[in-house]
């Protein structure tokens, strides 16, 4: 597949436009924001205001190169329809975020650690090279030959340094299937050291895990395959009528606590398989508004329980601000059961996510080793995603906070699409400000918001008037639903749907 005449000249007259804006923006010293309308943040951002510059039509995949394995993708095409084009050309991204509107300049912006992580890093380390407007509407192109420290440097950075606009992504070669194997565990400690163990199995492609209490949990392994068994039909996780896949996974383990379990599963049913439910987000959702939550109701409502819908309900409420805890949390191996047990103290949120990262080297906004281990030691990522064990606000940000201080007493970094309630002093204990700041300078982008500025939360700040009506139970909860409602039966979801592969 190569690039057309039309959509290239599209692209470079979105380009222009882009940094003629941003152009502007710098001579009058206005800083911007980037509004390329979608999010899977759980922080509240800013999205009202004139200085913004608009990324939305950059959603295009330019070109397939098989021979290569890469190929050449706008912004802001997401996930499921950056599989749907690379997998008619036999190929597949490295790493691919579980959720599927999940996009391309999100995963490199931000920090997308995903179940191939333990061999590629994070997304942003699959990237070849990126296109991206500078602060001041000049345009380059970055990569390991070329503006070697910006392109480290825009990753992971938020949009901090630039406008990202293009970028070239590596694939590998595809299978229809994964073959999943659900390893069960009876404490944490054994969790991790079985997960820790199959890292350096080089026949493994995918490894992830699931706690479900201190007792019970399932390592799950995957592998790549076209072989098929016979009268095993596939297992599938898009349909109404299919099971969530952690309820799926607990079930195994349930039924079979002594011995491990092996199921195929299509590539795109597994590369999706968290989206139905958001992992296991959305099983909140029913305790919030008091609804029996089995297969029945699951089904009836299964239109709002994809994860772009999902996102919209959780924009449109006040609960990711008072009621629901969603952290990311990286460090060493061996720290990481300490983490757990503090979690269990602290805030007891059943289940937890487990993933083994390969590091990015220092220096760099993601998730590194703390000084004095290797830059080649893996991290643990812990997902802890529930509700917050606690009435009102201000004991919503302690708990947060709390997590954060055990983080930084063992080592760790978190990821930053998450809430952050760091003072400044803290966060640049933590990352490298003089490297930051001397890229920013560097290539001007000190009239963009800092790092900090973006992720920053505000432990004391008022809540306005909407916000406290919503914060009243169940209000900002069915103002959500609301919102999510009309989206799901918007032009624009069918639009995407229609696109996605499952």
């Amino acid at each position: 597949m190569f690039v057309t005449e039309k959509l290239r000249t599209q692209h470079d007259r979105t380009v222009e436009g882009i940094s003629t804006a941003v152009s502007k923006f710098h001579q009058h010293g206005q800083k911007f924001r980037i509004r390329h309308g979608s999010t899977n943040s759980t922080r509240q951002t800013a999205t009202k205001g004139k200085h913004f510059v608009d990324t939305g039509p950059l959603s295009s995949i330019l070109q397939v190169d098989k021979d290569r394995q890469t190929c050449l993708v706008e912004p802001n095409v997401p996930m499921d329809y950056l599989v749907k084009v690379t997998l008619a050309h036999g190929l597949v991204p490295l790493v691919v975020m579980e959720f599927p509107g999940i996009t391309v300049g999100g995963g490199f912006s931000g920090t997308s650690a995903e179940s191939s992580s333990f061999k590629y890093g994070v997304f942003e380390r699959t990237i070849n090279y990126i296109e991206i407007v500078l602060a001041n509407g000049e345009i380059a192109h970055c990569s390991e030959d070329e503006h070697q420290d910006l392109f480290h440097g825009a990753a992971g950075a938020m949009g901090t340094l630039g406008v990202v606009t293009l970028l070239e992504v590596q694939l590998r070669p595809a299978k229809s299937y994964v073959e999943t194997r659900y390893h069960p565990v009876t404490s944490i400690a054994e969790a991790i050291e079985t997960m820790k163990n199959f890292t350096a199995d080089t026949s493994v492609d995918y490894l992830d895990g699931i706690l479900f209490t201190e007792n019970q949990g399932a390592i799950i392994v995957g592998r790549l395959t076209d072989s098929t068994k016979e009268n095993e039909p596939p297992r599938t996780f898009s349909k109404a009528k299919d099971p969530w896949f952690y309820l799926h996974a607990q079930e195994i383990i349930h039924s079979h606590p002594n011995t491990t379990s092996t199921e195929l599963i299509p590539l795109v049913e597994y590369l999706f398989r968290y989206d139905r439910g958001a992992f296991w987000a959305a099983r909140w959702a029913f305790d919030y508004f008091k609804t029996p939550f089995n297969s029945l109701t699951r089904r009836l409502l299964d239109s709002l329980m994809h994860t772009r819908v999902l996102y919209k309900a959780q924009d449109a409420s006040t609960l990711s601000a008072t009621y629901y805890i969603a952290q990311d949390l990286s460090l060493l191996f061996p720290n990481g059961g300490d983490l757990i047990n503090h979690c269990t103290q602290t805030c007891n949120i059943w289940p937890l996510w487990l993933c083994p990262l390969k590091p990015t080297p220092h220096p760099t906004i993601n998730p590194f080793p703390a000084s004095g281990h290797g830059a080649s030691e893996l991290l643990l990522n812990v997902g802890i995603w529930g509700p917050a064990p606690t009435k009102g606000r201000s004991e919503f940000v302690a708990i947060n906070r709390d997590l954060e201080t055990k983080l930084s007493v063992l080592g760790g970094m978190k990821a930053l699409y998450a809430h952050t309630f760091y003072s400044e002093s803290e966060f640049w204990r933590i990352y490298d400000r003089q490297w930051y700041d001397a890229l920013r300078e560097k290539y001007g982008a000190t009239s963009l918001p800092s790092v900090y500025e973006k992720v920053k939360g505000d432990p004391g700040a008022k809540r306005g008037i909407r916000d406290r009506v919503l914060d009243m139970r169940p209000l900002g909860g069915a103002y959500g639903v609301l919102k999510a409602v009309r989206y799901r039966y918007s032009d624009e979801y069918r639009r995407i749907r229609r696109a996605s592969p499952t």
